[in-house]
């Protein structure tokens, strides 16, 4: 996803893996398969566990992801607007080490040489964000050319090294006006205002842009962003967070209603006014954790549907059948929005394809609890969360907190998506895991660890497709190590390394294993 911090959970922050689990690392990735003192670009002997590219699909994409508050820098320059991220994190202690995005790692200077790299890489797409308030810097109204300059750069030069667009409009950075306008999401007119700049968005990219997306991981805007206030605009009720307002109970309700309304009204101005004439198409990228009950009993069987429903259910039931989920409106009663008649047309089937971003999985299990004194979303479940089973971690953990490593669990979550709604177009939108920031050069470039986490979950991927999933691209998380939302720059998910003071790049072994695996072979 993109913290990555997983929502869908108030874990205690300072949770370390365990003594099993941390030696169950080592043991799980101790196998390399180069010398220790070859360099990336002499590696040589690779595993790939039987895959390349000719195992997947004839046309399969292989991409890779970033995010514009995450990479582009330059957040208050070339007539930006601050978004709401940029409010959030100035409050003081909030990031480690006070971090920012305002350099982040100067994509918006260096993107010529990190598109030379992709290409280098072999990777045929990138999957990035357009900062809405670079484009509109009050939301709405008069437009910041300097802005629409650098993302007609970004995409032609993008399609000039043969690397396709896949643009999405908003990846948790609102514009700040809108927030003080009107609430931001939580205000009925973010719907005519998102679809107003998605349309322009289209207007003026569009005779290039062909893979449209309008957001990413709604869901974790709406949980981390009004439930427990971990994530901009850090609203939530006082017993779930550190929120001077909120309410848990009904406001992320309310914001991914809006969310969805936004999304369909930006579909259908696409389809209406632009689709055939451009020839592209539009989607929704949602985060997906794999809740697998911890026993056999029925309780816990229920339990582990009931949080599928509250996670990917909340978006993909209306997106697909018009309402949300039974067992939602079942608990969440009147705090639950319900759409009109004409908004079930615009909502149902809204998306041309579905981007799901998988890392991970947790063991559900019924609490037993009987009625919650305080209400709000996570409550709203009534589930408990393992991360074992008798003693055994569902998988190793990587640096996050919420990241443990569940190869199978990626081929279950597409799986239910391909049972449950009817086996959409997917493309797999994100997939990766992190290193800690602080490691030496060389131990962060000798990256086997994640070059077995790929090839494990792309091993999933592959048995998922050759069973019938509609999946057609795979896009890894993330390029270049970045700013990484609540944990600032102490955690690294790149597969090239840069180093925060100079801005160099330097790919680490991961790269490599990608360039060889995403390598076309000449008929």
């Amino acid at each position: 996803m993109s913290i990555r911090v997983h929502p869908a959970i108030h874990l205690p922050l300072g949770q370390e893996a365990s003594g099993a689990g941390k030696s169950m690392i080592t043991q799980c990735f101790a196998s390399t398969h180069h010398e220790d003192n070859a360099s990336p670009e002499t590696a040589v002997g690779f595993d790939f566990g039987g895959l390349s590219r000719g195992s997947f699909p004839k046309n399969f994409v292989f991409g890779t992801a970033a995010s514009a508050y995450q990479v582009e820098g330059m957040a208050d320059k070339d007539g930006r607007g601050p978004s709401i991220w940029d409010t959030f994190i100035k409050v003081p202690g909030r990031e480690p080490n006070n971090a920012s995005g305002e350099v982040s790692v100067d994509q918006y200077h260096k993107y010529k040489e990190d598109i030379d790299l992709m290409a280098k890489l072999n990777f045929d797409a990138y999957r990035f964000s357009i900062s809405w308030s670079r484009i509109f810097p009050n939301g709405t109204g008069k437009v910041n050319r300097k802005g629409v300059a650098y993302y007609n750069k970004l995409i032609n030069y993008m399609m000039k090294k043969g690397i396709t667009p896949y643009p999405n409009l908003n990846h948790y950075d609102l514009p700040q006006a809108l927030q003080d306008r009107y609430n931001g999401w939580l205000g009925r007119e973010v719907v005519k205002d998102f679809a107003d700049y998605a349309e322009f968005c289209f207007k003026t990219f569009g005779d290039r842009v062909k893979n449209w997306q309008t957001f990413n991981e709604p869901r974790v805007v709406a949980a981390l962003g009004y439930d427990n206030g971990f994530f901009a605009p850090g609203r939530c009720s006082k017993a779930f967070g550190n929120c001077t307002e909120g309410n848990s109970a009904t406001e992320p309700y309310i914001v991914a209603h809006n969310l969805i309304l936004c999304h369909a009204a930006a579909a259908q101005r696409y389809r209406e006014k632009y689709q055939e004439k451009q020839k592209g198409r539009i989607g929704i990228l949602l985060d997906f954790v794999w809740y697998e009950p911890l026993t056999k009993s029925k309780a816990d069987n229920y339990a582990a549907q009931r949080a599928r429903d509250f996670h990917i259910g909340w978006f993909m039931h209306p997106l697909v059948y018009g309402e949300y989920p039974k067992t939602m409106q079942n608990i969440v009663g009147k705090r639950l929005p319900k759409f009109t008649e004409e908004e079930v047309k615009m909502v149902k089937g809204s998306f041309d394809f579905v981007g799901i971003n998988q890392y991970t999985a947790y063991y559900m299990y019924d609490p037993h609890q009987g009625e919650q004194k305080d209400l709000g979303y996570q409550q709203d479940w009534n589930c408990g969360f393992a991360y074992d089973r008798h003693g055994v971690p569902i998988g190793p953990r990587a640096h996050s907190y919420w990241l443990y490593i569940v190869p199978w669990g990626l081929y279950k979550a597409v799986n239910y998506i391909k049972e449950n709604y009817g086996n959409p177009t997917m493309i797999l939108a994100e997939n990766g895991m992190d290193q800690p920031g602080n490691l030496t050069l060389p131990t962060v470039l000798h990256d086997t660890i994640r070059i077995n986490y790929y090839k494990s979950y792309l091993q999933q991927l592959k048995k998922a497709i050759d069973e019938g999933a509609n999946v057609e691209g795979y896009f890894q998380w993330t390029f270049v190590d970045n700013f990484e939302w609540r944990l600032g720059y102490t955690s690294r998910f790149g597969i090239v390394y840069v180093d925060f003071k100079t801005l160099k790049r330097y790919p680490k072994m991961s790269a490599y294993w990608f360039q060889k695996l995403q390598q076309r072979h000449k008929h």
